[in-house]
Order: C-alpha cells, then structure tokens, then sequence
C-alpha cells in the first residue's frame, strides 16, 4: 500500500486495524506507539513498516491490509444501519474493566444501552447441562443481590444452561444483564435465545460482541469470549460445573486478572458440581450459597432502599394469556407440546414465553418446560 490510499473515516482504520489477526490492546499500543496512526498504518508500504516495525507477520503485507479496510468499509455501514455501537480501545466510552485485561479487544460491537462502569458487577457461568438446582440457584442469588444492590449488572455468555439460567433471571428481577457474543451481531447464536437477546436489549441490558458481522464462527470464539465475560466484572460465580469446560476456563482467566471466583458447592458424585467442588477444595474459589456470602466476600454493602415491588397482576396480552392459559391447562409443558396446543410456530412463541418469563408470571424449568408460578 502506499499514501494513494483513500481517505476513510477514523471509524473505518480502527476497524479495520482492530480486526486484523491477532490484534488486541497490547498489540495496538505498540504499534501506534511506533507507526502513529491507524490511518498511517494503512498508508505506508509493506517495506517501510516492515523495516519501522521490525515485524515478520502477515498485518504488514499490502494484499492483506487492503482486505482489512475493505472488511471494514462493509462493516462500518453494517453497524450504521443496525444502530450498533463500535467502541475502540482509546474511546471514552471502552469498559474499564475490560482495559485492565492484557487480552482485551481492541474494538467491540454493543447493542443496548446498559452501564458498563457500574459499582457491582458479577459474572455468573457454568455448565451447559444445568440441573433445576443450578438454576434456581440463579434465580435466587441474583433475585436477593437485586433487593440489595440497586446498580447491580449481570454478565454471562447467552450459552445453554446456567448461562441463560442467569440472563433469564436478571430480567425477572429487573437487573441489566450483558450478553457476550462468540460472533457477530448478524446473527444470535444458539438462536433459540434470540427472544431473549432481544429482552436484554430492550430491557436495559446490552449484546457485546468483539466479533463483525462478517467473522466466520470458529470453535475457538467460544472460548475467547470467556476472557471478555471474566474481565468485564468485579467477581465471576461458577454454578455448575463438570471436571472441565468453559466455565473452568473463565474462572482461571478471571483469576489471572485479579478478579475474585466463587463457586457454588454440590454433591459428592454428581457430575455438575465436580469442577465447583474442585474450585473450592483446592482454594481457587470462595465458597458461595447465597447472595450473603458474595456480598461478605466483596465487602459490598446492602443499599438502603425500598424492595423492587414486582408486579403481581401484570398486564397481559391476548397472545400472551392464551400461553398462560394453555401452560396452567397443563400443570408442566414442553416447549414444542406447548407450540403444537396453540397451533404456534416455535420461533413465534418464544418471544411470549420470554415476555412472560420478564414479567414473573412463568417459570422456566430444566429441559425447555414450562410452568406458571
């Protein structure tokens, strides 16, 4: 490449450069530090960076740094006609937290308005498999948090199990929760929790990705999303857990970043608990069976403030007291038996069962059923 480049917006370089291979704020730092400029970095010859950089990777070659501004330009215009936000690294607006991470991104895609910077901030993850203990465990940790920390944030992966367990019980509870992405905006993945992704967002939550739109989905993104939810939070709870899997990997990233872990204790033998069990007998997380112990063990103190009254009448559609209706028809219902009595599409009716789920009038149970509290 050369000076010829076209000019392009500020957006569109820090795009391009923060999506480049391997890039992340470390990187960034010591390559403006030395070339001066994203915009420079685009405008100078393959030889001169080179030779200014000292460098051997493939960043540097005219070819590939061309494509990289192309990405970007596609990019850049998809973000525009979503109303997604792109935060690079040297912006104001970047979470703290994340900047404390030597891996954090460069640059990350949100959708939703939520506080990144708030006092209290947990992440809770864990196994895909949740059992019905895990997940009322949730519900009752973030239920009693929210009753005592009135800017409390929740962040998790949007991942079967405890992750979703956790999503779904912030926006019971009234708690913005932070959903973090292995791809890009385009496309919610798994995507029988887009209804829910769409709550998060209305309900001022966010979707956080450091993935485009134009990124192909890699089974390595699954775990180098665990490094963004660790960082993004003062503590990171493990429910469930087997012996090995993600949530393992996100309690020893948030340790390497000097965040604390708890870990919720099972029983001897079950499958689940065996990574919680291993986490506290060997010292690497407190451990936690309610949301005094978390408070305790993060010296935070209960605000002083009238309980969140919950609506015990809430309004009802007419879609939606038809799915009320059919679940108390039926004590406990899967969710395609329920799709099929009301003659639904599944798609369509995960929306509904969301909406209910939000406004505490439904339960949702191990296994896709339902029932009404």
């Amino acid at each position: 490449m050369s000076s010829s480049v076209s000019r392009y917006s500020t957006m569109v370089y820090r795009m391009a450069f923060a999506n480049m291979q391997g890039m992340g704020v470390d990187l960034a730092r010591k390559l403006l530090d030395v070339v001066g400029s994203e915009e420079r970095f685009f405008a100078m010859t393959e030889k001169d960076l080179r030779s200014l950089t000292r460098g051997r990777s493939k960043i540097y070659r005219d070819d590939y740094r061309r494509e990289c501004l192309e990405r970007a330009v596609k990019e850049d215009t998809f973000v525009r006609e979503h109303g997604i936000t792109a935060t690079y690294f040297m912006d104001e607006g970047y979470p703290r937290r994340l900047l404390e991470a030597p891996d954090a991104p460069a640059l990350i895609y949100t959708l939703g308005q939520c506080d990144l910077e708030s006092t209290h901030v947990i992440s809770v993850v864990g196994t895909r498999h949740a059992t019905q203990y895990g997940i009322r465990f949730c519900d009752t940790l973030i239920g009693e948090l929210a009753q005592r920390l009135p800017d409390l944030v929740v962040v998790s992966g949007l991942a079967y199990g405890i992750d979703i367990a956790a999503h779904r019980a912030a926006l019971k509870h009234g708690v913005p929760t932070v959903a973090v992405l292995p791809r890009g905006l385009n496309r919610i993945y798994p995507s029988m929790h887009r209804p829910d992704a769409v709550a998060i967002a209305k309900h001022g939550g966010m979707l956080l990705t450091d993935y485009t739109s134009q990124d192909a989905v890699q089974k390595s993104n699954f775990l180098a999303r665990n490094r963004i939810v660790a960082a993004l939070s003062d503590c990171t709870v493990i429910v469930e857990s087997a012996g090995s899997g993600g949530a393992l990997v996100t309690a020893s990233l948030a340790m390497s970043y000097n965040r604390d872990v708890m870990a919720v204790p099972g029983r001897c033998g079950d499958e689940f608990s065996a990574g919680c069990n291993k986490l506290i007998a060997t010292n690497k997380a407190a451990l936690i069976t309610s949301a005094d112990d978390l408070m305790a063990a993060m010296r935070w103190e209960s605000a002083s403030q009238q309980p969140r009254q919950l609506d015990l009448f809430p309004d009802l559609t007419k879609e939606e007291q038809a799915v009320v209706d059919a679940i108390r028809n039926h004590g406990e219902i899967h969710l395609n038996a329920l799709a099929d009595a009301l003659g639904l599409p599944v798609y369509k009716l995960m929306s509904t069962l969301v909406e209910l789920d939000c406004k505490n009038v439904i339960a949702t149970l191990p296994g896709c059923r339902y029932t009404v509290v």
